[in-house]
């Protein structure tokens, strides 16, 4: 049995955060032989999130709804699309990407959990103690729930 995960997964949002964790988990897997998993969360705006939850919308506006969310889904797949390309120029080998629709903590740790990942790589803006408070931070919700080891990678604060 080995102490290297055999699954990594990175979260990217295209952030100076996010490359840089890229970077490091891609290299992570090639010297440990790891699968790379890449995943994009694209929040839905509300009005969507709302509206399929309740079914509020009828006829017309339904197709609106669907149409809305199918172009926010498009654009994520080509924004997933392109980070895949950039980490295997760059030479690292993605195992399979993942695009998912919702809030970024929870659908890292539930993908985390499906593909049995031994390590979650993200990147932290580093938020101040009172933003983080108010706002709330992605990266300390995922190191909470995940069911394995997170490595929360920062740029370098000058």
């Amino acid at each position: 049995m080995s102490i290297f995960p055999t699954k990594i997964l990175v979260a990217t949002d295209g952030s100076e955060e996010a490359v840089l964790a890229t970077r490091t988990a891609a290299d992570i897997a090639d010297k440990t032989g790891s699968d790379l998993h890449v995943v994009h969360v694209r929040t839905l705006p509300f009005y969507l999130s709302y509206s399929a939850s309740r079914h509020a919308a009828g006829g017309h506006a339904r197709e609106d709804l669907e149409r809305d969310r199918k172009q926010l889904e498009t654009k994520a797949q080509r924004f997933l699309d392109e980070q895949v390309r950039i980490i295997e120029g760059a030479g690292g080998n993605v195992a399979q990407a993942h695009l998912r629709l919702g809030r970024p903590d929870e659908e890292v740790t539930i993908l985390a959990e499906e593909i049995s990942a031994g390590l979650i790589v993200m990147g932290s803006r580093g938020l101040g103690g009172k933003r983080r408070a108010l706002m709330g931070n992605d990266c300390d919700s995922v190191v909470r729930h995940a069911h394995c080891p997170v490595m929360v990678v920062r740029t370098e604060t000058q």
